[in-house]
């Protein structure tokens, strides 16, 4: 085996390449990227970022030097346009075509955008995935402008605090019965509410977007329930698509991201995949796991699996999200359950919230409480359930949970 290729330069690929060469690899490796900068962390772009407290270079995963220092050909600023997977080829944009060994897809997920028919085409109407998104949006976070945010997912309510904190009018409109429906509990959802409104955001659940209107730019938004509101700009945070299209042409097998066993390979036995393109079997079921700390512990697995190790990728989920003065970790994957149970700590908007599937842990809330999400990571991952009745007791030690 003597040439890797990996495309996709974000946080999996650059885990992935580094990974190799921690490992001894001393092949060739190419790391391809369709941005012109090098791999840069995402989750700040829509907090530090884009409220001015984090430079362009601190957003580096690496120094652009590492990549040179550690032998890894860094092609920026080109995608791939076909795989050969019989001649073992890539087709870039430049018309040149790559040879590999062994290849690892890494391309991420693309957002959903709005349809061109309801206004999605205008001018100001923002995504928030890259850097070209953030620097396109950035001088549109003026103070005393109107915002209409579009989803009430993770993306649409970081969004919101960064506009409030910067002096916006900021509406956000939600379809579904309530904020974060399609990822958090009742009980998350009511405490984000009442942080967001107390910093005078307007949260319209049960509400969708009918259409935009404006000329060349918007200027207003028409809601589901036929209110009319004057916008000056739009930010859409209503989720993602795994970045299959390449795979897919390739012939490989794709269900909600490119399919891998447990190892990281793809139906090609040639071609691995890791991050958000990546669908991976979690306690029986395929699934995606969006996150930062998946897209690296996953990214890493594969390349130890590429040079051999055969070792099954086991995730353990974890998440966070910056709002305000608010951290929220997750630790696990609420699928499926059946109860919650809430923690209130003993500072105010200090609470975890506990789910269960029957008698089973599987996932916590935790907002402001660091302690609790550590605890309960490490129960999850030890397969141990506390009784419900000792997570909500204020008079319970918690560490103590760890060893009954």
């Amino acid at each position: 085996m003597n040439h890797v290729v990996v495309v996709g330069a974000g946080q999996a690929g650059a885990a992935l390449v580094a990974r190799l060469r921690t490992e001894g690899f001393t092949g060739q490796i190419t790391l391809i990227g369709a941005e012109k900068v090098p791999p840069y962390q995402r989750p700040p772009l829509s907090k530090a970022y884009l409220l001015g407290d984090m430079t362009q270079e601190r957003l580096y995963l690496r120094p652009p030097a590492f990549y040179a220092d550690q032998d890894i050909k860094l092609r920026l600023d080109v995608s791939v346009t076909a795989i050969d997977p019989a001649a073992k080829t890539l087709t870039l944009s430049d018309a040149q075509v790559l040879h590999y060994d062994q290849l690892a897809l890494t391309t991420g997920a693309e957002p959903h955008r709005l349809p061109a028919k309801i206004g999605g085409a205008l001018g100001n109407v923002f995504t928030m995935r890259d850097l070209a998104d953030a620097d396109a949006i950035a001088p549109a976070f003026a103070p005393g402008r109107k915002v209409l945010i579009v989803g009430g997912g993770y993306i649409g309510l970081e969004a919101a605090a960064v506009a409030s904190k910067r002096g916006l009018d900021v509406t956000l409109v939600e379809m579904a019965d309530r904020i974060l429906q399609r990822v958090a509990a009742p009980e998350t959802s009511d405490y984000f509410r009442a942080l967001h409104q107390s910093h005078g955001v307007r949260i319209l659940e049960g509400t969708g977007l009918k259409e935009l209107r404006g000329n060349d730019t918007v200027t207003g938004a028409v809601l589901t329930d036929g209110t009319e509101i004057a916008v000056d700009f739009v930010v859409v945070g209503v989720g993602v698509k795994p970045a299959t299209a390449l795979a897919e042409a390739a012939g490989l097998e794709v269900s909600n991201g490119i399919t891998t066993d447990d190892f990281g390979r793809s139906s090609d036995p040639h071609i691995w995949a890791a991050g958000d393109c990546a669908s991976c079997l979690f306690e029986g079921e395929r699934i995606r796991i969006e996150s930062v700390g998946n897209a690296i512990a996953q990214a890493e697995a594969v390349a130890c699996n590429i040079l051999g190790a055969n070792s099954p990728y086991q995730p353990k989920p974890w998440f966070w999200s910056d709002q305000y003065d608010c951290k929220l970790q997750i630790a696990g994957l609420n699928l499926g359950y059946t109860d919650v149970y809430m923690r209130k700590g003993d500072a105010p908007g200090v609470q975890s919230n506990w789910y269960f599937n029957g008698p089973r842990l599987i996932a916590v809330d935790a907002m402001n409480d660091p302690r609790n999400y550590m605890i309960g990571k490490r129960l999850i991952e030890a397969g141990r359930s506390p009784a419900p009745a000792a997570l909500v007791d204020p008079a319970t030690d918690m560490k103590a949970l760890l060893r009954a």
